[in-house]
């Protein structure tokens, strides 16, 4: 007990940085994120549907091959135009993970159920020197 009255300092710190560490984890980001690599198994696998919710000027710079840009304030009026069977798995993806985490709440409440997010966003994609295009 001394030893902790001692150095409460370093146990706030350490009791600190662990909660750090978890944050991700409790806030749930992780939650059906696909590394890049899931993602094309997922491709080839089950056909997956790749749906970026990135602005149309972001998306012409560079996509992934075999993309449809659908972005995130349309979201609703256009995807069941791109994604027409939703038992299909369906990928969101957008720059570094951030807009399509917050698309994946949306399109689970369209009956989506086996949709997913691409960790990291192109951002990922290309650091795992993945193909991309232009349009």
């Amino acid at each position: 007990m001394q030893f902790l009255i001692d150095n409460w300092l370093l146990v706030v710190i350490a009791l600190f940085s662990g909660g750090l560490l978890l944050w991700p984890i409790l806030k749930g980001t992780g939650r059906n994120g696909l590394s890049p690599n899931q993602v094309v198994q997922l491709m080839n696998r089950e056909k997956a549907i790749l749906v970026d919710v990135r602005e149309p000027s972001e998306f012409s710079a560079s996509h992934l091959v075999g993309s449809r840009n659908v972005p995130l304030g349309e979201l609703a009026k256009r995807l069941p135009e791109v994604a027409k069977n939703k038992a299909l798995p369906l990928v969101l993806v957008c720059a570094k993970g951030a807009r399509a985490n917050q698309a994946l709440g949306q399109v689970q409440k369209m009956g989506y159920q086996q949709a997913h997010v691409l960790q990291g966003g192109m951002a990922a994609w290309k650091e795992a020197n993945l193909p991309t295009q232009s349009a």
